[in-house]
């Protein structure tokens, strides 16, 4: 029999499940539930139940974190940017990045995928093509790793490491349940942002959840259609008039203001038009932020790292049309931890031989 993972589970839903699955025993399960996602562990035995009623929940329901493989750290002025490297179920692998954002305050930037089959020219990850899709609960594993293996105190949880989101959407919007659920974790959705590369399906059944609060970030990196198609395949199937189309419909709350992360590539995408062209894009949007990436050269670089002065140029451009910019800080990058640099390009040479051998 196959066990239930608690830790994909809201705290509701695992009530119903103890209620379907337990013939006795199901009354702790709010407590159960608080116990494994606020202090890591899973020990019915400890709530006064029998040895029949805790084995009951044992054989129904299971609590095992991934192995961390590796951890590396980048240090930077706010405190170290780490990387942990955690090898699930199957021996696939997955990346989440612990990102100081000062005060204290850690920002973790968790995996939605093994891979990613959207192909993104600049992105390491997108050269391991897709293998497979995180469960619900391999998402939220990630944050308990960090909180309880490591000590780390997470605030916020980003949506922008290994896959595309959206594109597993099943598995991240009950993520997000549970990562918002007040009886668990309780996780402002303020504080959670989901970031795509412009998948329209995806951004449309997120709009019908109905998390208001929640933060959407599109990952534009060019606002001509021939040069996205390039660094983009993603756009030869939805350009940039439907995506805007999209966005202009996602408008989940009065103060919405709308991510638009922009990676600067020198000599690519990083000249005056390709600014103008930016504000262009986003005009008819609403509130918007731009958030400026320095490119991050991964195994096989696109192109070279920008130098301050091109960042600070194009910032000045893009405020000269009038658009609010932020721009990101590089931490990580010694450490392949770095946006775009996340992901192992010879994993899927590795699983092929796996599967040979088990054959």
């Amino acid at each position: 029999m196959t066990t239930q993972p608690i830790h994909g589970l809201s705290n509701a839903q695992l009530v119903e499940r103890a209620r379907e699955l337990l013939p006795r025993g199901h009354g702790v399960a709010r407590r159960i539930h608080r116990q494994v996602m606020l202090e890591g562990r899973f020990e019915p035995e400890g709530f006064g139940l029998g040895p029949r009623a805790s084995g009951a929940w044992r054989s129904a329901f299971s609590f095992d974190l991934p192995e961390v493989v590796t951890v590396q750290s980048d240090q930077g002025d706010h405190g170290a940017t780490s990387k942990m490297v955690l090898r699930l179920r199957d021996g696939l692998e997955a990346e989440s990045v612990c990102i100081p954002m000062g005060r204290g305050r850690n920002t973790l930037c968790v995996s939605s995928q093994v891979g990613c089959k959207m192909g993104c020219a600049f992105c390491e990850t997108g050269r391991m093509g897709l293998l497979r899709h995180l469960s619900a609960d391999e998402i939220i594993s990630q944050l308990l790793v960090a909180r309880h293996r490591f000590g780390w105190p997470i605030r916020n949880i980003v949506f922008m490491g290994m896959g595309e989101a959206l594109d597993n959407a099943d598995n991240v919007i009950q993520a997000l349940r549970v990562l918002n659920d007040d009886a668990g974790l309780a996780i402002g959705q303020e504080r959670l942002t989901i970031c795509t590369v412009g998948h329209l399906e995806g951004i449309r059944r997120l709009r019908q959840q109905g998390l208001k609060r929640l933060n959407l970030s599109i990952s534009l990196n060019a606002a001509n259609d021939r040069l996205r198609n390039e660094l983009m395949p993603i756009n030869r199937r939805s350009d940039l008039a439907r995506l805007q189309q999209v966005l202009m419909e996602y408008q989940p709350r009065r103060n919405f203001a709308l991510g638009v992360n922009y990676c600067l590539l020198p000599g690519i995408n990083d000249t005056e038009a390709d600014a103008r062209a930016v504000a262009e894009f986003c005009m008819p949007l609403g509130r918007v932020l731009v958030n400026l990436i320095p490119y991050n050269p991964g195994s096989t670089p696109l192109t070279r790292a920008p130098e301050k002065v091109e960042v600070e140029r194009f910032v000045r451009w893009l405020r000269v049309e009038g658009l609010p910019v932020r721009q990101r800080v590089t931490k990580g990058r010694s450490v392949m931890a770095a946006c775009g640099q996340l992901g192992n390009p010879s994993a899927r040479k590795e699983l092929r031989a796996l599967r040979t051998v088990r054959a």
